[in-house]
């Protein structure tokens, strides 16, 4: 077969194994990938290189060695859902920015925070100062969730990674 092909053929074969085994494994949408997930990935499209493009290598080894990894990352996930210990030391908690109005400056420090950004993600959800906020998380996903005081403002979570990558490139 031409090597040109082969190549094309494999990394065909490949990424429809992916996309079917991130549908089965649970993943719908890719804003929801958190640090494991990217890991995995990571690990994954390493796994899977020299099966696309190696000549001494198989398609089927590199197959096998994604599976080896998604089953791996699915029993992770499983025990994570069925032990809260281990999953509050897998992943991070949310950290609660501000409560009742007032600004946990410990807290904004810990997660690298400055006023200035939670008085922007507050902005950004429509309310005016932070005395009008009842509660502002920082979730595990990067987001910023507000909750107000007034009950009419419904918009409820601001990406600071949006935020970062809108200031990258303006």
């Amino acid at each position: 077969m031409n090597p040109i092909l082969d190549v094309v053929v494999r990394s065909l074969c490949v990424y429809l194994f992916m996309v079917i085994a991130i549908r089965l494994f649970g993943k719908n949408q890719l804003s929801q990938l958190n640090a494991g997930d990217v890991v995995l990935l990571l690990l994954i499209s390493n796994a899977v290189q020299n099966a696309m493009v190696g000549e001494n290598t198989s398609l089927e080894g590199g197959i096998v060695a994604a599976l080896v990894l998604f089953a791996a990352n699915f029993t992770l996930k499983r025990l994570m859902f069925s032990n809260r210990s281990f999953a509050s030391f897998m992943e991070a908690d949310p950290v609660i920015l501000v409560k009742d109005g007032v600004a946990d400056h410990v807290a904004l420090r810990k997660v690298k925070i400055t006023f200035d950004e939670i008085n922007e993600a507050i902005r950004e959800h429509g309310i005016e100062t932070i005395e009008n906020v009842k509660l502002a998380i920082l979730e595990v996903d990067g987001n910023i969730s507000v909750i107000s005081e007034d009950e009419k403002d419904k918009q409820t979570h601001y990406s600071r990674i949006k935020r970062k990558n809108k200031r990258k490139y303006h």
